[in-house]
């Protein structure tokens, strides 16, 4: 039986600037903190391989000392001889930026499509995948599939890694049913135990495809690691863990796994009404409902109203520090203008 650690979408560097023009608890930290504890079986030895699904970084263009930072996780786990496979996402522009910091024996990136072979649990384990697709993924997927699969047939355990979106994946009250950059489920080929995806941050397993047939393998998403907007607020966070029985004739088979939720910030939404409110009085309605919130709350204030007679002053981000406990990340958004926002 092999064991297979499963994480994507950690986005490290999300919040976290390098020069901060105000203090105040960022969430960037939230991300390392929550990689880390999913890394921590690998650390342990109590796994044998380990797979991030992409989105390893919040965006493209970063400095090499985030990428230096954001790699170290992984390469803790390569350093115990633990193999480790990345598969560049979107937020990377499908490429690893300083890849030569990834210059590690057991850190294997998909820099191009391809099969990575190695021993892991005692077998031989082919894994499949290139970059994410960002254009044309739809007609694209079958033929670049099969071409990254030549040379892995006859292992005993295969395994389809990609950043994708899979006809069937649901997020908050959405199911992708088509489009350009979704794969449909009939083009995923035969002969995998099992397909290991990122880019969607709601954990899922995919059994089927949306007529109700099977899929050739069973597509596993693990989620991301921290919640990275309000949608996702509901939804539980971690990594997964799979266990693998390796068969040369069918490319292995998936005999179980589980989600390990990690303890990610709570989200919370409140909305407060301004109306007839002074500065004095809207800061006691913002006081009243940021209390009760748990003390490491991230808080989307919502407030409603005319603001008037100063009360703007209440919700400015030096007057917010002074409501809520430094522990929370709180932000404003006022229902008379929905794109701005305003942090404490």
């Amino acid at each position: 039986m092999i064991r297979v650690l499963l994480l994507a979408d950690t986005h490290l560097g999300f919040d976290l600037p390098a020069r901060p023009r105000s203090e105040r608890r960022r969430r960037g930290p939230d991300f390392f903190a929550m990689t880390r504890l999913a890394l921590a079986p690998a650390r342990r030895g109590e796994v044998d391989l380990v797979v991030h699904g992409g989105d390893l970084l919040f965006r493209s263009k970063v400095p090499a000392s985030l990428v230096q930072a954001a790699l170290e996780p992984l390469l803790e786990a390569a350093d115990r001889g633990v193999p480790v496979v990345l598969v560049p996402g979107n937020h990377e522009r499908s490429a690893l930026p300083y890849p030569l910091l990834a210059s590690h024996e057991h850190l294997h990136v998909f820099d191009r499509a391809r099969t990575i072979a190695l021993e892991a649990g005692g077998s031989r384990v082919a894994l499949v995948g290139f970059p994410c697709l960002r254009e044309g993924a739809q007609d694209r997927f079958a033929a670049l599939a099969a071409a990254a699969a030549r040379g892995s047939e006859g292992a005993p355990v295969r395994l389809l890694c990609l950043h994708q979106t899979i006809e069937g994946a649901a997020v908050e009250g959405h199911v992708f049913r088509g489009g350009d950059d979704v794969i449909r489920g009939r083009d995923l080929p035969e002969g995998f135990a099992a397909v290991l995806c990122g880019h969607i941050h709601r954990a899922q397993v995919l059994t089927r495809d949306l007529t109700g047939r099977p899929l050739a393998a069973p597509v596993l998403y693990p989620g991301s690691v921290e919640r990275t907007s309000f949608a996702e607020r509901h939804e539980a966070k971690g990594f997964m863990v799979l266990e693998l029985e390796p068969d040369p004739a069918t490319g292995g088979r998936l005999a179980g796994w589980e989600l390990r939720e990690l303890p990610a910030r709570p989200m919370v939404a409140v909305e407060v009404d301004a109306s007839g409110c002074g500065p004095a009085a809207l800061e006691e309605r913002l006081r009243e409902a940021l209390a009760p919130l748990p003390s490491d709350a991230v808080v989307q204030l919502r407030v409603t109203g005319e603001l008037a007679g100063g009360a703007a002053e209440a919700i400015r981000a030096a007057s917010l520090r002074r409501l809520h406990l430094p522990t929370m990340s709180v932000s404003v958004r006022l229902a008379s203008a929905p794109h701005g926002a305003r942090g404490s």
